[in-house]
């Protein structure tokens, strides 16, 4: 057998279709720049963990009491990840690395705190919540009896609309956070508020998430009686969810993440959040939640100064959400004229949207990928400009040279 033939990777010599496929997305991403803020690119050595034979490995139960044998290195794993993660969300008081995705570590939390039919109150998908806050296409608005609160007309949480819904529905569970919010949260009133009608309060992080974690922007962690997020927005860690819980409700969560709500959990994706959360609690890390955030407030500026219209006017964290209303186009249309320049963004509701989702008269950016390839504020002028002239009606292609030559200027890591 020659040297090649000895280098041909087991995925191209058994099916080479799903190799070639995989080959595409890894040019694809190459000489595309990623703007959509719910996505990021992970380290070798995280995807290495990803891709680890621990994948063949059942592990029912958690750390010691499991419903296989043979599961001491997924013990291990599972309580490495669960303390790195504890460390790095300094304050907590549990982790459970376990739940599949942010929307199954919300749906336990609201199983475990409201219970089937139980009243729970959150964002508005369109004010900027997610689809998993109670949603009526969502299981959460499907189990749960739910009631949504909105922004004001500056695109900010109306605390007194919080309040005042809360007292209407008398929910088991508020929560904080959103999926297209720009803002911080004041996490210590919304605890006030779940307090005044005793409910518990959840916080969605998981966006933030990684922001909050290297402290740039302010978290919930000990005011919230359970945190969940996503492990691969600014964390920059393999797609996955994780919850933390105070120690009062703690049984209750874990019983509604197994068996409640899901059966096996994936031992690699946990090694590879063990991974992410190692890299996450380095100093650099801190540096890059930085730059995340400063590209993100600069890419605001720009776009303002262009006379783009932003919701709520700018930024806290590193999503840039522009209303289209009056550029007079769509966010399908830019997103489609963005594709074909090589940046990758996505279209979005904005507050009180009269299109349809697949049309949207929105456009969410987000900076942590294109930071994660090293990107400062000479790269994000010249984005913001690439999707200044997008909006206008520009020809894509007439940017696509300069985005193929920031690419190959910074590639992926």
């Amino acid at each position: 057998m020659s040297t090649v033939e000895h280098s041909v990777s087991p995925l191209r010599q058994h099916d080479p279709e799903v190799a070639a496929w995989l080959q595409r997305e890894d040019r694809r991403q190459g000489n595309t720049l990623t703007l959509i803020a719910s996505e990021n690119h992970c380290s070798a050595a995280v995807r290495e963990a990803s891709a680890s034979r621990i994948t063949d490995k059942y592990a029912e139960g958690y750390p010691n009491r499991r419903y296989y044998g043979g599961c001491e290195i997924a013990d291990g794993i599972e309580e490495l990840a669960r303390q790195r993660a504890m460390q790095l969300f300094a304050g907590a008081e549990s982790a459970n690395v376990q739940p599949h995705s942010g929307t199954t570590a919300n749906l336990a939390t609201l199983l475990a705190l409201a219970g089937p039919n139980g009243r729970i109150v959150g964002m508005a998908l369109k004010a900027g919540g997610h689809l998993s806050h109670g949603h009526d296409k969502s299981h959460t608005g499907m189990i749960f009896q739910a009631r949504q609160y909105g922004v004001d007309p500056r695109g900010r949480i109306d605390l007194d609309e919080v309040r005042k819904l809360c007292k209407e529905h008398q929910p088991k569970v508020l929560i904080a956070g959103g999926s297209s919010y720009s803002r911080n949260i004041d996490y210590a009133a919304f605890a006030a508020i779940a307090k005044e009608v005793g409910a518990f309060l959840m916080a969605d992080i998981a966006h933030p998430a990684g922001l909050m974690a290297a402290g740039v922007v302010p978290g919930p962690i000990g005011v919230a009686d359970v945190v969940t997020m996503t492990t691969h927005k600014t964390l920059r860690g393999p797609r996955g969810g994780m919850v933390l819980a105070k120690n009062e409700v703690l049984k209750q969560v874990n019983s509604a993440v197994f068996p409640g709500s899901q059966g096996g959990p994936l031992v690699q994706q946990i090694a590879a959040k063990a991974v992410a959360f190692g890299e996450a609690l380095r100093p650099e890390f801190r540096s890059y939640a930085l730059r995340v955030k400063e590209n993100a407030a600069f890419l605001a500026e720009r776009l303002l100064a262009a006379g783009l219209d932003l919701v709520t006017g700018g930024t806290d964290n590193h999503i840039v959400l522009v209303d289209l209303q009056k550029a007079n186009v769509t966010g399908a249309e830019v997103e489609e004229r963005a594709l074909a320049a090589g940046l990758s963004v996505n279209k979005n509701a904005v507050p009180g949207d009269p299109r349809p989702p697949m049309v949207t008269s929105g456009l969410r950016l987000g900076t942590a990928a294109v930071t994660t390839r090293g990107f400062g504020r000479d790269e994000i002028a010249t984005i913001a400009d690439v999707i200044i002239g997008l909006v206008r009606g520009n020809d894509p292609e007439r940017f696509r040279p300069t985005v193929q030559a920031l690419c190959e200027g910074f590639p992926l890591p």
